[in-house]
């Protein structure tokens, strides 16, 4: 019998030491798709060519001296040229790369976390997802759960400290609980009397194959789905501070939950972050046969580590943390909540750095599809169609699995069809950019129908898009109906 064996024999005490080490290397994984998927886009979103260049952002900004640094907290304000965003986007690749590995994973995971802040500030509304602020804080957190230790180790040697992985599981919680608040919260009828999902599947931005297939079933399957969708994001989130076997038991039920999601619509790395953060729930004992069998070796027993600085410092970070979390928690259940005054400072002076967010997908379910087509002409009386890499245009083309990947463009597209054009004020200066030629932005689009020179004329018309009938993708071989609504300009 192991050591580690004997110790689960001996103690009634438990540990998350495989969990933790899995965890990394699973976050490693993630940072890795996130840089390469933004890597592929940044110049033609905010590059000098773009539709919002992050350069002529900070200079809008620059009066406000020094505060601008914590305003706007990003390496940027060095140099926000092509070179130093897409320096930003493959350096952060490279540094999870060596997360993953193990390698320096303390100073690596601080860069990781600093270089997707920087983009995060200045792609602003490219990169105003959850999965984006998400992944800022879990990306924090996880700077208090790496060891120091500079070359990887295997099998891992030290535990990880029991309030940091408190801190995990409460976001997870938060996650999870405000999904299921905000769809109730908002009073959409179609969530209350389990309607929603007939149409979510048809209108999510980037659904799949089989998200198609989905929406084919009848309606009482779409409303035993959101019973247990809504027991999922509301009942099992208190299960993750039950004692085992309910806490394993809440995270089998969110990995199917964020497998079933991923299988459906493309979320870029939101699944695979829930996933992760599901996995901090099973303790060694239940990982111990796993990764016997994988890696057929016999793992040492672990042992705490850290002084006791490192604990005050862990505990000081917590409060903060738990004071954020609770105002963000409050302001979705509640409304705004009062604070006292210093304390409110404190929490705003902290905001720009996204330590702690609000979640909630789909609080108010989308009924229709309406989609911007984009056409260009040269005399204003023949038109040709932009097409773009992923979003629904061509209704013969299939939805398709691109996650984690996440075409940004094509996702602010779906927006902007929702919005009135008030909201929209980048979409003119991504049609001027169509005008003009810019070979960034037009990188960004699945095809040209100009390479001989951009058009004089650009204009918007809407359709209104639904998923086809099994039986008319059989005859047509069309995966979407369209109906022109109007033109927008």
């Amino acid at each position: 019998m192991s050591a580690w064996e004997l110790n689960f024999k001996t103690t009634e005490s438990e540990s998350w030491v495989l969990a933790s080490w899995l965890f990394l290397r699973l976050l490693g994984l993630i940072y890795l798709a996130a840089f390469v998927s933004l890597a592929t886009q940044i110049r033609g979103l905010v590059g000098r060519a773009g539709i919002l260049p992050a350069a002529e952002f900070l200079d809008r900004h620059r009066h406000w001296g020094f505060r601008r640094f914590y305003r706007l907290p990003t390496l940027c304000w060095l140099g926000a040229s092509d070179g130093a965003l897409s320096f930003l986007c493959w350096g952060g690749a490279g540094l999870a790369m060596l997360l993953t590995v193990g390698l320096a994973p303390r100073p690596v995971s601080i860069l990781l976390w600093i270089f997707h802040l920087s983009l995060f500030t200045v792609g602003r509304i490219f990169l105003c997802y959850q999965w984006d602020l998400l992944l800022l804080e879990t990306g924090f957190l996880a700077i208090l759960l790496t060891p120091i230790a500079i070359m990887p180790q295997f099998p891992p040697v030290t535990a990880p400290s029991r309030v940091i992985l408190w801190l995990f599981w409460w976001l997870l919680f938060r996650l999870m609980f405000s999904s299921g608040v905000m769809k109730l919260r908002h009073g959409d009828t179609s969530w209350r009397n389990l309607t929603a999902l007939r149409h979510h599947y048809e209108t999510q931005p980037l659904p799949t194959r089989m998200g198609w297939m989905a929406h084919q079933l009848p309606l009482w399957c779409h409303q035993t789905s959101t019973v247990i969708m809504f027991a999922i994001e509301l009942v099992a989130p208190f299960l993750i501070f039950a004692p085992v076997p309910l806490r394993h038991l809440a995270a089998a039920m969110f990995l199917v939950f964020m497998a079933l999601i991923q299988l459906t619509g493309n979320y870029g790395i939101f699944n695979l972050l829930g996933g992760a953060l599901a996995v901090l729930l099973f303790d060694d004992k239940i990982l111990l046969p796993v990764f016997q069998k994988l890696c057929g070796v016999t793992l040492p027993m672990p042992f705490p580590s850290g002084s006791p600085g490192i604990h005050w410092t862990v505990a000081t970070l917590a409060v903060l943390i738990l004071a954020l979390s609770f105002k963000s928690l409050l302001c979705q259940i509640r409304g705004r909540p009062g604070w006292p005054g210093p304390l409110a400072r404190l929490l705003d002076l902290l905001e720009p750095f996204r330590l702690v967010n609000s979640y909630g997908l789909f609080a108010v379910m989308t009924r229709g599809r309406p989609e911007i087509i984009l056409e260009g002409s040269d005399d204003g009386v023949n038109w040709r169609e932009y097409e773009f890499k992923w979003k629904p245009g061509d209704v013969k083309r299939a939805p398709w699995f691109i996650a984690p990947h996440q075409p940004r463009l094509d996702w602010q597209m779906w927006f902007a069809a929702q919005e009135p054009e008030s909201r929209r004020p980048w979409f003119d200066l991504f049609l001027a950019r169509l005008t003009t030629g810019s070979p960034a932005v037009l990188s960004l689009l699945g095809r040209n129908p100009f390479p001989e020179g951009p058009p004089r004329h650009v204009r918007c018309i809407l359709y209104d898009y639904r998923f086809t009938t099994p039986a008319e993708q059989r005859t047509t071989k069309n995966w979407w109906s369209r109906v022109l609504l109007s033109p927008l300009r």
